[in-house]
């Protein structure tokens, strides 16, 4: 007998179209940002940043991806892929630093602040395009 009603989202997934519009303008800042961390820290300093903006970039993708994919089960779903998601990403996160710490070509401090100005800086980006009506759930439309 299935007469529980289970809230799903089955058209496109507003997650996955902002996680995809943060990583196309996460492509755009990688130039300067490397080019600034290699002229303050040198070459360590440009791999370093690189290096953080691949985190941050992956971290918002399987964001998006993780979100949708929920979505598509139910509600509750969605629900968890957020909160475990987070923790698992974090986690993530840790395990991508914790693990280059010692290697030659990281320098901490650059890769710090990417991590921090990188994760913030997306995100206050993309507010500016984020749609939070129903009728355009996502991303805003462009006017025409």
């Amino acid at each position: 007998m299935t007469d529980v009603f289970v809230a799903r989202h089955d058209g496109p997934s507003p997650a996955l179209m902002v996680s995809r519009d943060i990583v196309k303008r996460g492509g755009y800042i990688t130039p300067i940002m490397v080019a600034v961390g290699a002229a303050i820290w040198g070459w360590q300093g440009g791999t370093s940043v690189a290096y953080g903006i691949a985190i941050v970039v992956v971290n918002f993708a399987i964001a998006g991806a993780s979100l949708a994919y929920g979505a598509r089960i139910s509600a509750a779903m969605m629900g968890a892929a957020a909160l475990f998601g987070y923790l698992i990403r974090l986690g993530l996160i840790f395990l991508a630093v914790w693990l280059v710490k010692d290697a030659s070509w990281i320098k901490l401090v650059p890769l710090g602040l990417t991590l921090i100005i990188t994760h913030l800086g997306l995100l206050f980006w993309e507010m500016r395009y984020v749609s939070a009506s129903l009728a355009y759930p996502g991303l805003k439309p462009k006017r025409r």
